[in-house]
């Protein structure tokens, strides 16, 4: 009787057609997978540069297995601080060009731990509508006062800083938003910031190893300097774990303070190998190179297709609108052999469900036109816009 509301709750989500399930993949993350037997164009992973297959990537995590086994076995201030994290943290930084660097067991956990350590009652966070929900349940969980601010408008930004009265002032933007494939304006926001004295926080998680000169992120790419540069090793960087790069002294205060770094266990060591052997891959190789002609082609290809496209990345949504209609886009370009997500509420506001696609660097050619002939397809078929 307890658990009956369950019950309700979940034929509520399944009428506003937001019911998710699994989807099991039977391949590794490639330009190609394979699901319920067929193989599959795959337009819907976040390994942008393909580096989860790298031959280098691979036998640097079972190296790591080799020396290190597969877990870290302990959090970092018990017995889990295998010289291995150092170094990763070391080349982190280095990468960045940060003085230091903290590593977290997710992306998810970096956020909260960064938010609710440098924040609390009485400090003001300011961020954008659009940030990822790991920022907004680490402002929830600061206790701070949260203001947010239309998506990427500096002019309501300012006004909100204008008329703050608190001493310590955080804002947060994404640099990358992973479900339009924009860029914050980080110079404008850095300028605004440096006027009211306010810290800035950045989440790279979608821009790591894709923008910039040295593809370090947004930061790199506008040549400006942040606070606070935090970031995912689960995308481009072809691992698991998050990061948060910046001043030695923010970086000793985190490890003292951020509790979801102090009270978790450690990243496993073949985790942590593939991470720095992907940022040498990087730094070596410029994978990103070879993305960004795939993205340019793509995008050429859907703008002459009629579509309207906003992106300024790998990450190419298709505005849908309603619900059941993108989730029957979806269904349909997987029948014609692409596998995409159809993108709901809450992910995306009310009415503007998508196809979420992205861009690997691994992609080639045949890959992208047999994409973009089934997308190609499903426009005529549902009138597209």
């Amino acid at each position: 009787m307890r658990m009956d509301w369950l019950t309700h709750e979940l034929e509520e989500i399944k009428n506003q057609g937001l019911y998710r399930k699994l989807k099991t993949i039977d391949s590794g993350q490639t330009p190609r997978i394979m699901k319920d037997g067929r193989e599959l164009v795959n337009l819907s992973s976040n390994n942008y540069l393909g580096l989860t297959i790298h031959p280098k990537v691979k036998r640097s995590a079972i190296d790591a297995i080799e020396k290190y086994g597969t877990s870290a076995g302990s959090a970092r201030l018990i017995s889990g601080n295998f010289d291995l994290y150092n170094h990763l943290e070391k080349k982190i930084a280095q990468f960045k060009g940060t003085e230091a660097a903290i590593v977290f067991g997710t992306g998810y956990m970096a956020n909260l731990g960064v938010i609710s350590a440098i924040t609390t009652r009485g400090d003001l966070i300011i961020s954008d509508e659009l940030n990822h929900a790991s920022i907004i349940d680490g402002c929830r969980l600061s206790r701070a006062e949260v203001k947010v601010y239309s998506h990427k408008d500096t002019s309501c930004l300012g006004k909100i800083l204008s008329e703050s009265k608190c001493n310590k002032k955080l804002i947060i933007t994404d640099g990358v938003f992973s479900m339009d494939g924009d860029i914050a304006p980080l110079p404008e926001i850095v300028e605004i910031a440096h006027e009211y004295d306010a810290m800035v926080m950045v989440d790279e998680a979608h821009a790591t190893g894709i923008l910039g000169k040295h593809c370090r992120g947004t930061a790199d790419h506008f040549n400006v300097e942040v606070d606070i540069n935090m970031g995912t090793l689960s995308k481009a960087l072809a691992s698991f774990g998050g990061y948060i790069a910046g001043s030695s002294e923010l970086i000793d205060y985190l490890r003292n303070r951020a509790r979801s770094f102090i009270f978790s266990s450690t990243p496993p060591p073949p985790a942590a190998a593939a991470a720095i052997a992907a940022i040498e891959v990087i730094e070596k190789e410029k994978p990103t190179k070879q993305l960004w002609k795939n993205v340019e082609i793509y995008k050429k290809a859907l703008i002459e297709m009629g579509f309207s496209i906003s992106s300024q990345t790998q990450i190419i949504p298709l505005l849908i609108g309603d619900t059941q209609k993108t989730l029957e886009v979806a269904d349909e370009l997987e029948r014609l052999g692409v596998y995409t997500i159809g993108i709901r509420p809450p992910t995306v506001p009310k009415g503007q469900g998508r196809i979420r696609t992205s861009l690997m660097a691994t992609h080639s050619q045949k890959d992208i036109e047999k994409g973009l002939d089934a997308i190609r397809a499903v426009k005529e078929k549902f009138n597209l816009m």
